[in-house]
């Protein structure tokens, strides 16, 4: 009787044990073969605006870049030394499921000084000014939708928006120690973007 149990015991947790395993694969399954999409926004320095996308759920992916120019495939040299036509972009890859463009948005307008343009930040230059790279009329919709909602709120006065909205060509990641650099190096990053007075700005404009 007791031989009886443990294999009874056995069969049951053996059940558990693999039924768990089948449905956790079909779950990553589900996901990994999950619609995504992209999206690219340009905010000053594409270190600074990783963090906040990553923080978001249902954002898989940030990746640093350029967007704008009129260069294949330029580098990180090119594109500070101004000669490219490049803005420094970070292009976010979303589950639409869990999160949507309008929401991305959002993020985007709280993470820049949509009065700056001649730059962001401490960082100046065309190929550090604001964007929205719309790539289909419905993103293109909704970022003149949210830019036209921000200047009816009146926050800014009789300030102008000078972030622009413009189509996306083409996307070029950077080179890969730009990649996640507020990860790889954390104290770099923190002294650059204090030194750099980002988040003060951002107090100034929207508040804690």
């Amino acid at each position: 009787m007791k031989t009886l149990y443990r294999y009874i015991n056995t069969v049951v947790l053996l059940g558990v044990f693999f039924g768990a395993s089948v449905g956790s694969a079909e779950m990553a399954h589900a996901q990994s073969t999950r619609p995504t999409a992209t999206a690219v926004f340009a905010g000053g320095c594409f270190w600074c605006m990783e963090p906040p996308y990553d923080a978001l759920e249902g954002v898989l992916e940030t990746t640093s870049g350029f967007a704008g120019g009129d260069v294949v495939n330029p580098t990180y040299n090119q594109v500070v030394a101004g000669r490219t036509g490049h803005l420094e972009v970070v292009q976010v890859t979303y589950d639409p499921a869990v999160v949507n463009y309008a929401r991305l948005l959002e993020v985007f307008w709280v993470n820049i000084d949509p009065l700056d343009g001649g730059g962001q930040f401490c960082d100046r230059g065309q190929h550090y000014t604001s964007a929205i790279f719309y790539q289909t009329e419905d993103e293109r919709r909704l970022a003149e939708a949210s830019r036209q909602e921000l200047i009816r709120s009146g926050r800014f006065g009789s300030q102008q928006i000078q972030t622009s909205i413009r189509p996306l060509d083409a996307f070029y990641p950077a080179e890969e120690y730009h990649q996640n650099y507020y990860q790889k190096n954390p104290i770099r990053y923190r002294f650059y973007r204090n030194a750099c007075g980002r988040d003060r700005r951002l107090r100034e404009l929207w508040g804690s």
